[in-house]
């Protein structure tokens, strides 16, 4: 069992929870480049909730 098999076991239920931490962690980073990394943050806030397997239609905000 790999280890994002583990992950996604552990996550069972919690998905929503995860797509929120996944938004709060994407946010601190771009907060703290000052927006320079923007696109490849969105990039891999993307890839990991699809590996996650929690990528909802939901409403994006822009980020500024």
């Amino acid at each position: 069992m790999s280890a994002m098999d583990k992950i996604k076991n552990m996550l069972k239920g919690h998905e929503d929870q995860a797509r929120k931490g996944v938004d709060k962690v994407g946010d601190t980073i771009d907060d703290r480049t000052h927006g320079k990394y923007g696109k490849q943050v969105k990039s891999g806030e993307e890839k990991l909730k699809q590996r996650l397997g929690s990528d909802h239609d939901e409403d994006r905000r822009p980020r500024s």
